[in-house]
């Protein structure tokens, strides 16, 4: 578990410090994200570092991510976690603009280290007007 909470910490601040390269190097070649913003799926590592750029890019003033409650479930050559995730940006003044998501991650040993495979990144949503619940609170 501690490998695997390692390959998360690194992720997290590779975030944080905004480095698509460092974050990038955390995904098998082949993941699939179910990720909260614009796309229903994205295939890929190349397709998700395109889509990471545009995230960044909704950030200009720093990248909030937090992982809150994690659980670690780890087998021989599989893993998966759940957490509650803080995130969002730091906006003009150094006003935050940061929601509750909740995650859920699947990693998968590749010649010897840990590769994220699949993230599903997802907010409640009111089902009366279809709009998602970013103030809700673990």
């Amino acid at each position: 578990m501690n490998a695997i909470k390692a390959v998360l910490e690194s992720w997290q601040q590779a975030v944080v410090d905004e480095n698509l390269d460092n974050i990038m190097r955390h995904y098998s070649d082949d993941v699939v994200s179910f990720d909260a913003i614009k796309a229903l799926q994205i295939v890929g590592k190349n397709n998700y570092a395109e889509h990471w750029k545009y995230c960044m890019g909704l950030c200009p003033g720093g990248v909030i991510m937090e992982i809150h409650e994690l659980a670690i479930y780890e087998a021989e050559k599989v893993a998966f976690c759940h957490y509650l995730l803080r995130c969002g940006s730091v906006q003009d003044f150094g006003k935050e603009n940061a929601g509750w998501m909740r995650a859920t991650i699947c990693l998968q040993l590749e010649q010897g280290q840990w590769k994220i495979v699949h993230e599903h990144f997802s907010s409640p949503f009111d089902p009366e007007t279809g709009k998602a619940i970013f103030d809700a609170q673990p």
